[in-house]
């Protein structure tokens, strides 16, 4: 059995880059170098072209098939190979989630009392939702596009809420033995405040995640990561129910179960206007808002490479 030579070699899916490693002369002369998420695996004729037809999204079945592999073949190489279409680009990996729900509220910030929301779910939601399912301290979630699959259609409602927030000063005071804290008694503070919503959406996600290896301890990969991500949300597990911009309205989710891409609701451009992207959380103390102007081209609303200020 022979493998093929380093170069590199198109598939349905994108293409896959082989690089010969310092360990190639150790290994069998004449054979070629492959290794997937670092795992060594054999590469014999006919295997090659296997491989490179696989969707780069689908992770666990790069594993699984390197799991098979493992025990096929007495010929071993090793290098690295990288899917450049989706699952590792710069050292970024990448998921596809679809999330849907009856309601959503992605408050606009211009708004003080009254809220009233975003024409579609906003990064900076997006991110929230991809923590919830799974966050380490040695990550950070970038969003790529946010594919809107239902029409946007607009509802009203009104709530009972109070008019004031507890005040800090008088949670010390309770601390040390004085006061109440300051309670907030509905009966005396509630107001009626009214609030645009969205009604039955559904989006699917497209995200990456970078690494902050000061963060990261010895054991921690991109592939860990991304293979802890697609486990939790294949299973329904997070770490607080995920929601559309309030806890009332909570949401569902489950990775993209579809072979192509997320076909949106409408063909054409929609300009939606200034959206906040995400806060600029450099200063703790002071988190900034950045904001950008939001665009669906049909039915996507691509963020990868927005200009954001605040």
């Amino acid at each position: 059995m022979s493998g093929r030579r380093c170069g590199r070699t198109h598939g349905r899916f994108g293409s896959a880059q082989i690089e010969t490693n310092k360990f190639q002369s150790t290994l069998p002369k004449g054979g070629a170098t492959v290794c997937v998420n670092e795992y060594a695996v054999p590469l014999f004729d006919g295997v090659w072209n296997a491989l490179t037809m696989i969707p780069a999204r689908s992770c666990i079945y790069w594993r699984y098939l390197i799991s098979y592999l493992s025990q096929s073949n007495n010929v071993w190489y090793t290098g690295v190979a990288n899917n450049e279409d989706a699952s590792m680009k710069g050292g970024k990996m990448s998921i596809r989630l679809e999330v849907w729900g009856e309601n959503a509220l992605f408050s606009r910030s211009e708004f003080k009392t009254e809220r009233v929301t975003y024409d579609v779910m906003t990064p900076s939601a997006a991110r929230g939702i991809l923590e919830a399912i799974f966050w380490h301290p040695g990550m950070r979630w970038r969003i790529d596009r946010i594919h809107v699959l239902n029409p946007i259609r607009f509802g009203s409602i009104r709530r009972n809420e109070v008019d004031s927030v507890i005040n800090i000063g008088k949670i010390r005071t309770m601390a040390e033995g004085r006061g109440d804290g300051g309670a907030i008694y509905t009966a005396e503070s509630i107001q009626q405040r009214s609030s645009t919503i969205l009604r039955d959406v559904r989006y699917v996600i497209d995200a990456h995640f970078e690494l902050n290896r000061a963060k990261m301890s010895s054991t921690d990969s991109a592939e860990k990561f991304q293979s802890m991500f697609m486990r939790r949300a294949a299973k329904g597990q997070c770490f607080h129910h995920p929601y559309f911009g309030t806890r009332e309205f909570p949401l569902e989710f489950q990775l993209w179960q579809e072979s192509g891409d997320p076909v949106g609701f409408e063909h054409g451009h929609r300009d939606l206007g200034y959206m906040l992207y995400d806060f600029d959380y450099r200063n703790p103390a002071h988190p900034t808002p950045l904001f950008f102007r939001a665009e669906l081209d049909d039915g996507v609303l691509d963020v990868e490479s927005v200009e954001v200020g605040s």
